[in-house]
């Protein structure tokens, strides 16, 4: 391991790990569009790193990265993974490099956003050809809004097509001139060539090169008064004054350096791993800040502080809670306080993982990302820290679900261990949502995208063995009144002893938005006594609970009760009760009712050649475009649409735009289902009913 920590004796992952002080550890994540060759980047860091004894590919399903059953089937990263080795530089020192490989495909966003806080510096991957790509602008606004240091890499320099310079110009017209290439390929791409090492011995043909070695030397001068001073005064700046400058401007984030790399023939690796090690900060560099915005101290005798961004539920070794270590020096033995849910956890080991292999250490530092097995109360987002300690870091901010389903078991023996699975794949995946809908009595599994859930299902089949289906869920529609009406209900019977009677006479109409009450007792010379009102409240409520249009709730409407009678012996709470219900009923029948719908505000970024045919399958999903604008470099068109219309959006627009399209959703308001639309919904929820009581 690194930063402090040691293994007791040479692991699996190829290296024998010794003791690497804090200040030499680089902690980084790679994130990117899908398909932007972060994978293969990361295969060939860790063959590099002696971590692999073969160089990996995602394709052939070979790769140490996408290792599960999951990922080798679609070829595709989908979860967060870190990887822990030791890199000796040209200078002979030993670097701990701690990489974290991400998803591209969007519907995985979340693994993004999580492995994001477990790293110093954010790298960007972006693909000598395809350039800037939907994905691209979302992780670089991701990273901008954690602030934290960022590079970036240009993977695929040797591909055909592939323009490392345009692509430069494409960034740098994106995200800035803070933006400067380390790297560049020579004119044949057979090599590349570090810039700032390389110096005044750049070939002559390498003019754009020399004028970014400029900009390079302005940018590290403008960190340290002296080094300003000295290049204000003409003077040349040494090699090492630069790398110095360079580095801090890395940390403040006035630099972006930009470096290349064909991963598969290990072409610029070398320069990208010393420029890691050169530019990047360590976890000494980097201020972390508790949820008061106090500083928290990253030094190894500092009280301990961890954060817990991924947990992995393990069908052999139960719950594995992967914790990055903020501060302090965490020991596999004793307790730690689970400072976000103010509970001890006991420790029995920690472990470095590194793909299918894993191995104990026996202490964690500032930097490293260590797994702990089986804490019994911790899940994602939680602060850990040492008893007598109580830091709590900051939560992640997920993006809320776009793709709901109905999930239903396919065998009674499911049904009977569903819910534990839905149960597992939400603790590990903060972005699935898991819910029980009362009103349509379905169990609604929501994520970001229909790939989402699709892994979601497969990862219950796998680990949980259940297997179960998804449906389009029924639309929980509402039901109100457009006009005024009047309801009148007797409930009179006699059994032989004591009597029931109850009448209620009433109004219904709409009601209005400034009115704070909902139910008006409008009683004048005690009709009905007042000790009985609660209970005509209650029975308007029972009735409120199935419409007369389809059975559906009723909202949004004024009741005023303002006569009836009662009989001293007979009259009862549940007389009135089932009496105001009735009347609730015939008056709303009077009062023009209608069925509503949930209305979406949809937002939806796509390139520009996109716009006419996603506003046009809107307009036929009954969307109401609200405007249109541009954002990093994408369209962005506003829409409020029917949830109706959207359960299966996330396929269908990736249809549209080749996966280069993505949106969110937020529930808006409800509004009248248009009468052509109520029929067919109102059929359906007849048919219901009748199949409902045919299996009573």
């Amino acid at each position: 391991m690194v930063a402090g920590v040691s293994r007791k004796k040479d692991g699996e992952g190829g290296t024998c790990m010794n003791d690497i002080p804090v200040a030499d550890v680089r902690n980084f994540v790679l994130a990117g569009h899908t398909g932007s060759g972060k994978t293969t980047l990361v295969d060939a860091i860790l063959f590099k790193l002696g971590l692999n004894d073969r160089l990996g590919s995602p394709a052939s399903g070979t790769s140490a990265a996408d290792y599960t059953d999951e990922e080798r089937s679609r070829k595709i990263t989908l979860f967060a993974k870190p990887f822990t080795g030791v890199y000796q530089s040209a200078a002979g020192k030993k670097i701990g490099i701690v990489v974290t490989d991400t998803p591209g495909y969007m519907d995985f966003f979340g693994q993004v956003l999580s492995a994001t806080r477990a790293a110093e510096t954010a790298v960007l991957v972006v693909d000598a050809v395809a350039g800037l790509q939907v994905g691209s602008y979302k992780v670089w606004k991701c990273f901008e809004k954690a602030k934290m240091p960022r590079a970036i890499v240009i993977t695929g320099i040797d591909k055909e097509n592939a323009d490392f310079w345009k692509t430069v110009e494409q960034i740098r017209g994106a995200f800035g001139a803070k933006c400067a290439p380390v790297t560049a390929p020579s004119d044949d791409c057979k090599k590349v060539v570090d810039i700032v090492a390389s110096g005044s011995s750049l070939p002559a043909s390498s003019s754009k090169a020399r004028e970014i070695l400029g900009t390079l030397v302005e940018i590290a001068a403008e960190t340290n008064d002296a080094l300003i001073e000295k290049y204000l005064n003409g003077e040349q700046l040494s090699a090492d004054e630069i790398a110095e400058g360079l580095r801090a401007a890395v940390a403040r984030g006035t630099l972006v350096p930009i470096f290349c790399v064909s991963a598969p023939k290990d072409l610029g690796l070398t320069e990208l791993l010393e420029g890691v090690t050169a530019l990047f900060p360590s976890p000494l560099a980097v201020k972390k800040f508790d949820l008061e915005g106090k500083d928290v101290r990253t030094e190894a005798d500092a009280p301990f502080v961890g954060f817990v961004w991924r947990v992995v539920n393990d069908p052999f070794i139960g719950q594995m809670t992967f914790v990055r270590v903020i501060g302090g020096t965490l020991t596999p033995e004793g307790e730690i306080l689970n400072a976000s849910k103010d509970q001890k956890e006991r420790l029995s080991s920690l472990v470095v993982v590194n793909g299918r292999k894993s191995s104990p250490v026996e202490r964690a530092t500032a930097g490293d990302i260590v797994a702990i097995p089986k804490l019994k109360a911790t899940s994602v987002c939680d602060t850990l820290c040492a008893l007598g300690t109580k830091t709590i870091l900051p939560r992640l901010e997920f993006p809320q679900p776009v793709a709901i389903m109905c999930v239903t078991a396919k065998t009674q023996a499911d049904e009977d261990k569903i819910g534990v699975a839905l149960n597992r794949v939400a603790e590990e995946d903060p972005t699935l949502k898991v819910e029980r809908n009362r009103e349509t009595k379905q169990t609604l599994l929501a994520g970001l995208g229909d790939v989402h859930l699709d892994v979601a299902v497969e990862m219950m089949r796998n680990r949980s063995k259940v297997d179960v289906t998804l449906s389009l869920p029924k639309v929980a529609y509402r039901e109100t009144v457009t006009a005024l009406g009047e309801g009148h209900y007797k409930h009179k019977k006699q059994t032989g002893g004591r009597g029931q009677y109850g009448e209620v006479y009433l109004k219904v109409q709409p009601k209005a938005k400034d009115d704070e009450e909902w139910f008006e007792d409008a009683i004048v010379g005690g009709a009905i006594p007042g000790n009985f009102i609660p209970a005509v409240q209650k029975g308007v409520l029972e009735g409120m609970a199935s419409g007369t249009v389809a059975g559906y709730p009723v909202q949004d409407v004024k009741v005023i009760v303002y006569d009836g009678s009662y009989h001293e012996v007979d009259s009862s709470e549940i007389a009135f009760k089932i009496a105001a219900s009735r009347a609730f009923r015939d008056a709303m029948g009077k009062a023009r009712p209608v069925l509503l719908e949930p209305i979406m505000t949809v937002k939806v970024w796509t390139p520009e050649a996109f716009m006419g045919e996603i506003n046009g399958d809107l307009n036929h999903k009954r969307g109401r475009i609200l405007g249109m604008d541009t954002e990093d470099g994408m369209q962005v068109i506003t829409a409020e649409v029917p949830q109706a219309e959207l359960f299966r959006y996330a396929a269908e627009l990736r249809s549209i735009t080749g996966g280069q399209g993505s949106f969110e959703m937020n529930f808006c308001r409800y509004d009248v289902v248009p009468s052509n639309v109520a029929q067919k919904i109102i059929a359906a929820a007849a048919a219901d009913r009748k199949k409902e009581e045919e299996e009573d």
